[in-house]
């Protein structure tokens, strides 16, 4: 049987080798700057913070170990936001992987939790949109010398999460139980085929039914609810015509346009439904 910690490490590389998943990495295509052996390696980095997570360390703590270990490849940020997710979904199995107890292990985060997260933005750049003026001594880019005026505000890791929905949806999955998290392991658990295919099927569902936050960023609101629109009008379309995802999926990555949040949440979907043993790998 795998640990918790071995599940979300092959959450992770079964997220990347599901193919097409469009405007992303997979085992098919690579982007200018990030290839697939940059996911590959990131997640084998990232394990030493998962087996802390594990054994019973905080959040903030496992978390930044984590990114620091995932961080060791040349490609730079491959799965910051996965782990923002899987790390409480760990820490959350010590017990019983359910809604409530990864919002009991959110709800318990500390200040010095909220350090850790801004440490580990030290260990690589991390794409955010400009913070409000008012909040530019609390801009995450500035890693660890933002801990003062952290510190000073006494904010938990979950408030300054909260701070960043709506416009982030790996943060607003913090605040609303990992929601779409766990109907991603739904999907995943009673669909039909190989894992990388319902990964696939998973990444696609989910692109159609909200808006990538990373896409709005980056492009703007408008091409992000493009690409959910046209996501809606292929989700079906992976059995009946492959070929026509697989060319939209060529099309966003010659455009640079990268639905990376949708890969994070699918990669948290993968592993409650490894840990609840719902997938069979």
């Amino acid at each position: 049987m795998r640990t918790p910690a071995q599940n979300a490490e092959l959450a992770l590389l079964l997220e990347v080798c599901g193919t097409p998943k469009p405007g992303n990495v997979d085992r098919d295509r690579d982007l200018d700057d990030l290839r697939f052996e940059h996911f590959l390696a990131g997640a084998v980095g990232a394990q030493n913070g998962l087996r802390l997570a594990e054994n019973g360390a905080a959040v903030g703590t496992a978390f930044e170990r984590a990114v620091a270990g995932m961080a060791r490849q040349r490609g730079g940020n491959t799965q910051f936001g996965a782990l923002l997710l899987l790390t409480p979904l760990v820490c959350a199995s010590r017990t019983d992987l359910s809604q409530p107890v990864v919002e009991s292990v959110v709800e318990e985060t500390t200040v010095a939790d909220a350090a850790d997260f801004y440490r580990a933005f030290d260990h690589v750049e991390v794409f955010v949109s400009e913070p409000p003026a008012d909040l530019d001594a609390l801009d995450v880019r500035r890693g660890s010398d933002a801990i003062p005026a952290l510190e000073s505000r006494g904010l938990t890791l979950l408030e300054v999460l909260a701070g960043g929905v709506p416009g982030d949806d790996v943060a607003r999955e913090w605040v609303t139980g990992f929601e779409r998290s766990f109907r991603a392991a739904e999907r995943l658990a009673t669909s039909e085929g190989p894992v990388q295919r319902r990964a696939a099927e998973t990444f696609l569902s989910l692109l159609a039914e909200r808006p990538d936050t990373l896409v709005a960023k980056r492009h703007g609101e408008a091409v992000a609810a493009e690409v959910t629109e046209r996501a809606a009008a292929l989700e079906d379309a992976l059995a009946d015509d492959p070929a026509a995802v697989d060319a939209f999926a060529d099309e966003l990555v010659s455009q640079g346009i990268n639905p990376g949040t949708t890969a994070d949440v699918t990669a948290a979907g993968l592993y409650i439904a490894l840990e609840r043993e719902a997938l069979e790998v």
